[in-house]
């Protein structure tokens, strides 16, 4: 939602496809231009930008000299090669955008990470201008440029880039810049990368889009997803890998930073850190798919984090890529942000809240990794019993909960509910493998959130749940109860919460995390996590033609390359950090579940 006063984005988050190397991600607009990236880690400090702060926060752009042209964007199928097109009466362009994969790299020998942009013009002549202005540091720092054997150097204090083309570049007082014309079949290509970058050939060019394509590919073809919105599905899992570090198996809540939940009312926020929340989403969507090495990777990175908390370092609910300490909250004053909403933020301060959801969702993804992979090690378990033995102590104490409440610590539901998956999962494990445990402890502790959650949580007068104990206000976290099983999906106080839910947070397939103040300036959008949530606990009420046509207004969220943001406007246009890693986890979720209950021989299943 722009507000008044603001100021219209050159570019929408929507209109914006992703790339990336399993390191980093690039966000290539519909119009050709590289406006985010960040370097060399999705985490660094950025050298493109200019999302953020148009015109000064650095961009690598193609511009084609074309009249009136129409823009697409397509990815090459099963792949993350971006291509976007340039349609005109008298000429048509094309530009592939990839990063080599780090797995199938053509020339092992020159294995220096780059940026790859191949440009074709497929019909007519056409003249272009190619600019690659890079701005260091949260563009703090311009770097110096040069020419330099056979290319452009971008050096700076800290970081040196190399910029190579098949058509002659000059070197501009802060940019690099291009001037060329080709005739249709004709070809040009542009490769930016690390200081050691050597320049390539065409057949080197060519040899790593080939490369490249079958990497995607052959991960593609792992998957045994054969339902409904194959398409679909797939396009979200090869997100969901682009947002997954391949040398730390841990995965991004999103690729970018300060992209706003509403646009002028500061709620801008740094997501380029990997959520302990998303634990049991991602090794739960991972399986459900067949990509089972994903899966025990991040369960692996968030175990490391388990096995190194103790009573002095807790676990946190967010860590840096590599498992380090997530950085403190910090304003970059220079930037304007998207759509002048400022202050444009870096690092984010939650991640010293207490949010006790996530050892909910950590136990339930150490449960399935146990029940599906290899069996839990003995010192592992004895963590495990330490983190249960600190919910026992907890489970009954405010928090800021699963949205990250700047206000008050308050009694969540939500909160309740995953303490109680902690308890029960643990409980499960424990019997499944014959661990030792005071089981008979725990099932008291865990039945006495149960009590509590019944007693304490429901309306006054109506009788459905509540967000908070003792209130009267919904939140869309309350689907969660049904999909972590702590409640029938059909229970009749359930059903009530459920038909709440529609009539106070739902507004035409657009679904609201809540209503009521959070301590924080403005309002927000719609939650696109949330659609797809409501869609899956229609599916698990019975209600599955409602479930089909929610799902269906989900999907229609996504830009036309099928990447979901996090937030949505009242027109369904994309807010937030994009894309958005729990909402490609709730779509798979909500499609792999309503595909498998639409068949005729569907059976319920009440494992967790």
């Amino acid at each position: 939602m722009v507000e008044s006063g603001a100021v219209p984005p050159l570019r929408t988050i929507g209109d914006h496809g992703i790339i990336g190397d399993l390191e980093t991600a690039a966000l290539v607009a519909r119009d050709g231009t590289i406006d985010y990236l960040c370097w060399p880690s999705l985490d660094s400090l950025s050298i493109f930008a200019d999302l953020l702060s148009s015109g000064n926060g650095g961009a690598f752009t193609i511009t084609p000299d074309l009249a009136a042209p129409r823009n697409l964007q397509l990815y090459v199928p099963d792949t993350n090669l971006l291509l976007t097109r340039w349609m005109a009466d008298d000429a048509a362009v094309e530009v592939l955008d990839l990063m080599p994969h780090p797995e199938a790299r053509a020339h092992p020998d020159r294995e220096a990470r780059c940026l790859i942009r191949r440009i074709a013009v497929t019909r007519g002549t056409v003249s272009f201008t190619v600019r690659c202005a890079p701005r260091f540091d949260y563009a703090r720092e311009t770097p110096r440029v040069t020419e330099a054997e056979g290319g452009i150097r971008f050096a700076g204090r800290v970081l040196t880039l190399r910029l190579f083309a098949s058509v002659p570049l000059t070197a501009e007082p802060d940019a690099a810049e291009a001037r060329f014309a080709l005739s249709a079949g004709q070809t040009a290509w542009f490769v930016l990368g690390e200081e050691a970058l050597v320049r390539p050939d065409e057949a080197e060019i060519a040899a790593e889009i080939v490369s490249t394509r079958s990497a995607w590919r052959e991960w593609a073809g792992r998957s045994t997803y054969k339902g409904r919105w194959r398409e679909e599905v797939m396009r979200s899992a090869l997100a969901l890998k682009l947002l997954t570090s391949r040398r730390h198996g841990s995965i991004a809540a999103a690729a970018t930073f300060s992209l706003p939940e509403a646009s002028g009312a500061g709620r801008n926020w740094d997501y380029r850190a990997s959520w302990i929340r998303d634990a049991s989403f991602t090794v739960y969507a991972f399986m459900r798919l067949g990509f089972y090495e994903e899966a025990e990777h991040f369960r692996r990175w968030a175990g490391q984090r388990l096995m190194a908390s103790d009573a002095d370092n807790p676990i946190r609910i967010m860590y840096s890529i590599d498992g380090s300490e997530a950085l403190d909250e910090s304003e970059l004053d220079h930037l304007s942000g998207y759509a002048a909403s400022r202050p444009v933020r870096i690092g984010n301060a939650a991640h010293a809240q207490s949010q006790l959801d996530i050892f909910g969702e950590l136990m339930d993804s150490t449960y399935l990794s146990n029940k599906y992979g290899a069996a839990i090690s003995h010192e592992g378990w004895e963590h495990v019993r330490g983190i249960v033995d600190h919910v026992m102590s907890n489970w009954d104490q405010p928090d800021a909960g699963i949205w990250e409440m700047r206000s008050e610590p308050r009694h969540f539901l939500h909160s309740r509910v995953m303490c109680w998956v902690a308890l029960d999962r643990a409980i499960r494990l424990a019997k499944k493998r014959s661990l030792p445990a005071p089981v008979v402890r725990w099932a008291e502790c865990r039945d006495a959130i149960v009590a509590d959650v019944w007693d304490n949580f429901r309306h006054p007068e109506h009788g459905y749940f509540v967000q908070e104990r003792g209130g009267t206000e919904l939140d869309a976290a309350l689907l969660m109860m049904p999909l972590m099983r702590f409640v029938s999906s059909t229970d009749p106080v359930w059903l009530k919460t459920l038909d709440a839910i529609e009539e106070h947070l739902c507004d035409d397939g657009l679904v609201y995390r809540y209503r009521n103040a959070d301590g924080l300036e403005g309002g927000e959008g719609a939650f696109t996590t949330c659609t797809f949530w409501y869609a899956e606990c229609l599916a698990r009420a019975g209600r599955l033609d409602e479930a089909q046509i929610i799902l269906a207004k989900g999907m229609s969220y996504a830009n036309t390359l099928g990447l979901f943001a996090e937030e949505l406007d009242e027109r369904g246009l994309q807010l937030g950090n994009f894309p958005q890693a729990l909402t490609h986890l709730a779509f798979i979720s909500a499609a792999f579940f309503i595909d498998r209950r639409i068949d005729k021989g569907y059976q319920p299943n009440w494992q967790p």
